[in-house]
């Protein structure tokens, strides 16, 4: 097969909130190659990544994205590591690449699954799909009285595993802090597993996270995600060494596999979280989920879109028994909700399982995306590079 078309779609919600949801928009990607339709989702500015998908050559390492995609064949598995090499090499300098390819890989695992009638599981090597403990994903309240509230709600939809992130947590005082976790451990019971995410609110700054790490071990938190920036290896790896029985996570904001290879081998941490949409792919995701394992460090998805981003990010690790935790947002927007037909929704036990249907095995609802389809056109020079299509098969 060859590589016909890759097509992005920039879609949003009317209004675009200042506050951490990244389901407030999404760039859809669609890969035509020999009569299949692949389709995946980047984790980006929509925009930017539309730009570095058709820009300018600007020299030999800093091509358009789709100069190395396009044309290019795609008949196995290997084709479609290839294909990310050759991204990298010609992209090197431009860098959002690695945002960019992400969903353009997603969406060739999607055309090669189709293809060979198999869930992309299975062409990954994993001859089973473990079912994940979803963790219920949401962000702190305002005060401590509506984390308590949030966390009361989630608990009695049957989730046995919740994370509170970001909003107010870091930014105030390490009381205040203590109050938002005690009400989050109140709120969802004292067997419910208790994960809380600073969203890289302290950069890297050792002694204001420290001063959390009394009341997380006192309400018996299993992480304490992202309390440092991605790269400040040196703070993770001080943290980790007062933390006690709260391990560090971390690793969202890694977009190679460099990045995440060094924070398993140099932050310390418990547990890594991935984003596909970030990281390069399904492809590059699927080798962070190798190096943990042999590392004894715990892989975990990074998940906060839609539910073809949830499946794809599952994926690189479906078939990893002991990797039982995944992350579920349970407040995403409109948008986010119709992206896909299907929807992963927990078991009878509490369970996500991924589908057992070729491919990512969820299918966009063109339909419903119609109404936030958003209109783009980039001119260089009088010549137009890109502009919306039609959100077709």
């Amino acid at each position: 097969m060859q590589i016909e078309s890759v097509d992005f779609y920039y879609l949003a919600m009317p209004e675009v909130l200042d506050i951490g949801d990244g389901s407030q928009d999404a760039l859809l990607v669609r890969v035509g190659a020999g009569g299949y339709v692949g389709w995946g989702e980047c984790e980006a500015a929509p925009l930017v990544s539309i730009a570095s998908l058709v820009c300018p050559l600007s020299h030999s390492a800093c091509k358009p994205v789709a100069a190395s995609v396009l044309g290019q064949r795609l008949d196995r598995v290997d084709d479609i590591a290839r294909i990310g090499q050759l991204v990298r090499e010609q992209s090197l300098d431009l860098l959002q690449a690695d945002h960019t390819l992400s969903g353009i890989d997603m969406a060739l695992w999607d055309v090669l699954g189709q293809r060979f009638a198999a869930p992309v599981y299975r062409l990954l090597g994993y001859a089973r799909a473990y079912p994940k403990t979803p963790y219920a994903s949401q962000l702190f309240g305002d005060s401590p009285e509506e984390t308590y509230a949030k966390g009361r709600r989630v608990a009695e939809q049957g989730y046995r595993a919740v994370k509170f992130g970001w909003g107010p947590f870091g930014r105030g005082t390490a009381d205040l802090d203590r109050d938002h976790i005690v009400a989050a451990r109140e709120s969802i019971g004292a067997d419910a597993v208790l994960l809380i995410d600073a969203g890289t609110v302290w950069q890297d700054d050792v002694e204001r996270a420290s001063q959390s790490l009394a009341a997380l071990e006192q309400c018996r938190a299993t992480w304490l995600e992202e309390p440092f920036v991605s790269g400040a290896h040196g703070a993770y790896r001080a943290l980790a060494a007062r933390s006690g029985r709260v391990k560090l996570a971390g690793g969202e904001g890694c977009h190679n596999y460099f990045m995440a290879e060094h924070m398993l081998d140099h932050a310390g941490l418990g547990f890594i979280q991935i984003d596909a949409g970030r990281i390069g792919g399904i492809t590059q995701a699927k080798r962070v989920a190798d190096a943990a394992r042999q590392r004894g460090i715990t892989y975990v998805n990074h998940t906060f879109t839609s539910h073809l981003a949830l499946s794809a990010s599952l994926q690189p690790y479906a078939g990893l028994r002991d990797h039982a935790l995944c992350e579920y947002p349970v407040e995403p927007k409109a948008l986010a909700v119709e992206l896909t037909r299907e929807h992963l929704v927990p078991d009878a036990n509490g369970q996500v399982a991924l589908p057992e249907r070729p491919g990512l095995g969820l299918h966009p609802d063109l339909d419903a995306l119609a109404k936030y389809l958003v209109e783009v056109e980039i001119q260089v020079a009088g010549r137009t590079l890109y502009r919306t299509g039609p959100l077709t098969l």
